[in-house]
């Protein structure tokens, strides 16, 4: 045979080539937490400059009219007596000072904190069977509000069978029992069978069973069709295919023409419903045509409602003869339109796909943590509604619009329409992949941070639309996995909660860092600033300071961004796309233990000689205190689970070592004293105070509103908390 290819776009003018050019365009939009993390590094440093400059400014009035003194209590600078270099360098000491306020305001190791706790995730999260292609899609995914997800092989267990048929008029029982059917039928409805396939029979010599391939409904069909004695290679050998109309996402239905000995067979395979719309006539048993009255519409309506009740799927099989004179000839036959209207309804199939063991527990616990669960599928209402009732989606047998809704329905609306009722859909039956992406943007103009789950690669757009896009490792096509930041490798819904927990506790991990680094900060600060502003200098040196650091950053960023989740974590509702990432509960934490930080450090500073003869004071005890309680800033036991994060163990005693040796043997290069055991009590005893201040002041409620709101707003337009605080602090 001599086949005749018509080019008709090439590259990205072709289907494929648009779809990957939609798919690889980068918005540039931040992830929830990026945008978060960059309002607080934006309030921190404008809270450091304006304390820096504020400083700078009082430092520099006070030396230039000599209120700033030497050690032996004389004036480090005297109107007229003073050198160039002397003055030069007098100033530069204070620009000192105004630079170690900035660097110790900034929270150098946020950066760091946060790639720790998205690379140690990503790794734990592969064992858990999730591909993160992503590295910020891990806490994204802890953000998610709502999950669009697919039902085949994500809900279900993608291990589809033919379990019901109606052919001839009559329920066949079991389904491929033939023995009503006279042969003619019987030999059409294997020949619509292995024509109209996009699947394959391997059928191996010596006995062996055959091997079939192709899409789950396709081997579904194809292991029926085998069961009715179908010889899969004998058959297509025996008629021609001149034309093929490809499974159609939107119409729901694919199509192939056939020649035979005398005529030409049109074979249509889809949806059953919208088959049965297009078909004015049905084959009986005997194989005589008979008119499609209202009654006998009613009764296949009544059929492929029954099955769906069952959640079954329903396809329906139909044909239409043609005269060989309306069949084009071969070399027009690449733009020939296979007639769809007066279809023959040969019969109807209904097709089951059990949901997943488990999948249950996951969609209860997901309801439990806020996070609505809304299937999105291409099987008809009825059929949809009884798998979602199964699995927990639906727990009312008796919703309506828009709670169950169809994606034909759902396109017809306008875009402020499909916003409002976005909200309130649970189920999308007989949707297209644009309707999904639809349900996407809406939900997205919502307010709600979206996940979506697809196989195939019309779920592209929707995929790469969402905030975090999840491909099926089993069944997702190149493209599908392409579009998506994480790829489910056991196609299970349940990994897609695992997924979810580790998210929440990335995002947890970067609010626990943060707590103990902004605790920090605030007592460094008001301590630098006070000892800046009454004695002209800050009472550590840079390297102290250093060490101070390294503290708060790099050695409390690998303690705390190693959390291990907990259950916990899903009993709280997601924080979504406006959650500010310093909670109340993390103001109240932090204000209480740097003002208590603050406190000791005052009184060490200025009278720490008389009471303990101290020469410097030790505020890194008090922070290895601090990063217990920074592990839990929400509940009462600190030490719960504490076992099982060993790096946080480790970490705190190289910390612990690491201060005694310093203390003990770097004098000369720290500028430390050695202190005497009763000291080492001392500075223990107080530190050890956190814990039970910590303690009392977790009983203490704070408000539901976010405290930065409690300020209003100069801004038009502006809602993040970094802007109120910057309009309250500069602006009329």
């Amino acid at each position: 045979l001599l086949y005749v290819t018509q080019v008709t776009a090439v590259g990205i003018n072709t289907e494929w080539g648009l779809l990957m050019a939609s798919i690889s365009e980068d918005s540039g939009e931040e992830t929830p937490l990026q945008v978060r993390l960059n309002g607080v590094a934006t309030f921190i440093g404008i809270i450091g400059l304006s304390v820096a400059v504020a400083v700078l400014v009082v430092l520099l009035a006070r030396y230039f009219t000599g209120h700033t003194y030497n050690p032996d209590g004389s004036p480090q600078y005297v109107k007229g007596k003073m050198g160039v270099g002397e003055t030069i360098r007098g100033v530069v000491k204070i620009f000192t000072v105004a630079v170690t306020i900035v660097v110790v305001a900034v929270p150098e190791g946020l950066p760091l904190a946060v790639t720790l706790t998205l690379a140690f995730s990503m790794r734990k999260m592969m064992r858990d069977k999730a591909l993160v292609r992503r590295l910020s899609a891990c806490e994204t995914m802890g953000s998610a509000t709502t999950i669009c997800s697919d039902k085949t092989g994500t809900l279900t267990l993608n291990q589809m069978t033919v379990v019901e048929a109606y052919f001839g008029g009559e329920k066949m029982d079991p389904p491929d029992n033939t023995q009503k059917l006279s042969a003619a039928v019987s030999t059409m409805i294997i020949e619509g069978i292995a024509q109209n396939t996009s699947g394959s029979i391997f059928e191996p010599e010596g006995g062996q069973a055959p091997e079939v391939t192709g899409s789950p409904t396709e081997k579904a069909i194809l292991s029926w069709g085998l069961q009715l004695g179908m010889k899969f290679s004998e058959t297509r050998s025996k008629s021609s295919i001149l034309q093929v109309f490809p499974f159609n996402s939107e119409k729901k239905r694919g199509g192939v023409a056939v020649q035979g000995d005398s005529e030409v067979h049109v074979y249509w395979k889809g949806a059953a419903e919208l088959i049965l719309e297009s078909c004015t006539s049905w084959i009986d048993k005997d194989g005589s045509k008979q008119s499609m009255t209202p009654e006998k519409v009613g009764e296949f309506k009544k059929f492929i409602e029954d099955m769906a009740v069952a959640s079954l799927r329903c396809v329906a099989f139909a044909y239409r003869p043609c005269e060989m004179s309306d069949v084009p000839k071969e070399d027009q036959r690449a733009d020939w339109v296979l007639p769809e209207d007066n279809l023959i309804m040969l019969g109807i199939v209904g097709i089951k796909d059990p949901c997943r063991p488990g999948v249950q527990d996951s969609i209860r616990l997901c309801a439990a943590a806020g996070i609505k669960v809304r299937m999105v599928t291409g099987d008809n209402l009825q059929t949809a509604r009884a798998i979602a009732l199964e699995c927990g989606i639906l727990t009312d047998p008796n919703v309506s619009e828009p709670t169950i809704i169809e994606g034909k329905t759902f396109r017809e609306l306008s875009d402020l329409e499909r916003e409002e009722v976005a909200d309130k859909i649970s189920v999308m039956g007989r949707s297209s992949p644009n309707d999904k992406l639809l349900l996407v943007k809406a939900l997205r103009n919502r307010g709600h941070v979206v996940a979506v789950t697809g196989d195939g690669t019309n779920d592209a757009p929707a995929l790469h639309e969402a905030d975090i896009g999840l491909s099926m490792g089993i069944q997702g096509t190149e493209v599908a996995k392409e579009s998506s930041d994480i790829i489910i490798l056991d196609d299970n819904f349940a990994t897609l909660v695992r997924v979810v927990r580790w998210g929440r506790s990335v995002y947890a991990n970067i609010q626990k860092f943060i707590q103990f680094q902004l605790t920090v900060n605030v007592a460094a600060l008001i301590i630098n600033v006070v000892s800046a502003v009454s004695s002209g200098d800050v009472p550590l040196n840079a390297v102290q300071l250093l060490w101070v650091n390294l503290i708060m950053d790099t050695l409390g960023a690998l303690a705390l961004a190693t959390e291990p989740p907990n259950n916990h974590l899903m009993q709280r509702p997601p924080v979504g796309r406006r959650e500010p990432l310093i909670t109340n509960i993390m103001w109240r934490n932090l204000l209480i233990m740097a003002f208590y930080q603050v406190a000791i450090l005052l009184t060490l500073t200025f009278k720490g000689l008389t009471l303990l003869r101290l020469e410097h004071d030790n505020p890194a005890h008090a922070e290895v205190f601090s990063e217990f309680n920074a592990r839990k800033p929400d509940e009462l036991n600190i030490f719960k689970g504490i076992a099982g994060n060993k790096l946080f163990i480790a970490i705190i005693a190289i910390t612990v070592v690491l201060q005694v040796l310093i203390i003990e043997f770097l004098g000369k290069f720290t500028t430390t004293v050695r202190l005497s055991w009763q000291l080492w009590l001392v500075s223990i005893g107080l530190a050890f105070v956190s814990w039970p201040l910590a303690l009392v002041g977790k009983l203490i409620p704070v408000p539901d509103r976010p405290f930065l709101d409690m300020f209003t707003c100069c801004c038009p337009g502006k809602k993040e908390g970094m802007f109120h605080i910057a309009c309250f602090l500069f602006l009329p």
